[in-house]
């Protein structure tokens, strides 16, 4: 599977990355990262950290600084003022591509003989501008995965989920797009939970399990149970969609107000004369994510 993915890392954004960069179903065309958990310079130079520690040699490069309204609100306080806190990386060893994020979606788009998936995993900025700028690459896109929004509570504030209140306007355009769209939101991160006696498992696996047991002790994002690993759903999805259940829904995004960010579903389909523009994950078979999770950590070269 050809995927670009577009991230803001952040503890959860870089197992993903982890995972997609070791397994060999998926072909990372591009890495591109956004502000969101923490500032663009950070977030990219977390990607890069990330990709050097796998030898990883897919191009990134660095998008959006800000939302395009709304004044950027970063998530430090929960993955630590570097984004990930906890390990030890190296410093990269390349810089970013030249190209901004958008520009580096338009040439590999434009110029792929096969469609692409993308996988969202921090705010949609980057996604925005893109399809503002160049809608007809859109032809070239299979899917979207994208975590973000929530059915029921939110995590930033009571209605509204981290990505989507990082930058509501940009969540607008994207359920706009018309595009194969697949939302992983709360309903279902927030069970994809792995606990102390899990990190001790991978921890002794191998390097990588070291490093990611690291990282997610670090992540202020603890739960009773255990840690929500959010991002890695968008991975998790692609693999094994049989661990997740989804409806196909009508969502709108509030952009101003108290209610800002939130993910409004016609969860009655009563006011769109039946149409959907979106399928939302609502529920997580979380064993079997842990599992899954923990032989693809096994299976790491380092």
């Amino acid at each position: 599977m050809n995927v670009i993915i577009d991230t803001d890392p952040g503890i959860d954004d870089a197992v993903a990355l982890s995972v997609i960069l070791n397994n060999a179903c998926f072909n990372v065309q591009l890495i591109t990262t956004v502000a969101g958990n923490v500032t663009v310079e950070k977030t990219t130079k977390n990607a890069l950290k990330i990709a050097d520690f796998f030898h990883a040699t897919v191009p990134i490069a660095a998008g959006a600084s800000r939302p395009l309204i709304k004044t950027f609100e970063d998530a430090a306080r929960i993955h630590g003022e570097s984004g990930m806190a906890g390990y030890e990386f190296a410093e990269p060893t390349r810089q970013p591509s030249v190209q901004t994020a958008v520009e580096a979606w338009h040439e590999l788009l434009t110029q792929s003989s096969e469609k692409i998936t993308l996988i969202l995993t921090g705010s949609y900025t980057n996604f925005a501008l893109w399809y503002r700028e160049y809608p007809k690459d859109a032809a070239k896109i299979d899917k979207v995965i994208a975590m973000g929004g929530t059915l029921s509570s939110g995590n930033m504030t009571s209605a509204a989920e981290f990505n989507v209140f990082t930058d509501p306007d940009a969540a607008k355009i994207l359920l706009a797009s018309e595009l194969p769209i697949t939302m992983i939101g709360l309903d279902a991160t927030l069970k994809a939970l792995v606990n102390q006696k899990w990190l001790d498992d991978i921890s002794a696996l191998n390097q990588s399990g070291s490093m990611i047991a690291s990282l997610i002790s670090h992540y202020n994002d603890r739960h009773v149970d255990g840690w929500p690993l959010h991002d890695v759903n968008t991975i998790g999805y692609l693999c094994h969609p049989d661990f997740y259940q989804a409806k196909r829904l009508w969502v709108d995004v509030i952009t101003d107000g108290p209610a800002i960010g939130e993910t409004v579903a016609d969860i009655r389909a009563a006011y769109h004369q039946g149409q959907t523009n979106v399928t939302v994950v609502t529920d997580i078979n979380q064993p079997a994510f842990a599992q899954w999770l923990k032989t693809e950590i096994s299976l790491m070269l380092r």
